[in-house]
């Protein structure tokens, strides 16, 4: 099984999707910390594009064991956030704050059970932060990925963030994409 956690608009082929959104292609209406609904060792990979920063420091690791929990020896969990390195790149080339907002701070509207509720990133993480992170949590083998060698690059979101916008070719890469092994 592939799980798709914080899929919200994204319907990727092959995976059971997991969100908080009430929207059709939703397999299960949840917050992606509470995959109670999973056995133990039942994925073999969990995809996680910029849903992670919604929880704050204190929450991350409970959520990173739960991941852990569910993921098959050996799987995979492929993570990506925002690159606090990155923002700040860009935030020295441009001077102009407006450009680093919105992965900064996330605001978003979702339809949740109880009606429209905004949700808004609450942490922030660099490579060695996030690595130290998943490695405390059990993970080993942390590193970057490449979101162009996926089974799921034909799919935008945000692990495909650039400024400029959408400048796969010349802009910088805002978020940090890291896969790391159970």
């Amino acid at each position: 099984m592939k799980l798709h956690l914080g899929c919200w608009k994204r319907n990727i082929p092959g995976f059971t999707n997991v969100d908080i959104c009430d929207l059709p292609h939703v397999h299960h209406r949840r917050s992606a910390e509470d995959l109670s609904v999973f056995p133990t060792n039942s994925a073999e990979l969990i995809y996680a594009s910029h849903v992670f920063e919604y929880f704050d420091r204190q929450e991350a690791e409970k959520v990173l064991r739960e991941w852990h929990r569910v993921l098959v020896p050996g799987g995979t969990l492929r993570i990506a956030v925002p690159d606090f390195s990155a923002l700040i790149k860009v935030y020295k080339k441009y001077g102009n704050l407006e450009k680093i907002l919105g992965p900064l701070y996330g605001r978003m509207a979702v339809a949740a059970k109880k009606g429209e509720k905004i949700i808004y990133h609450k942490t922030v993480y660099d490579f060695k932060s996030l690595k130290a992170l998943l490695e405390s949590s059990g993970f080993k083998n942390a590193r970057r990925y490449d979101w162009k060698k996926t089974i799921h690059k034909d799919y935008d979101d945000h692990s495909q963030a650039y400024v400029p916008h959408m400048d796969k070719e010349r802009g910088l890469l805002i978020s940090l994409n890291v896969e790391a092994k159970k």
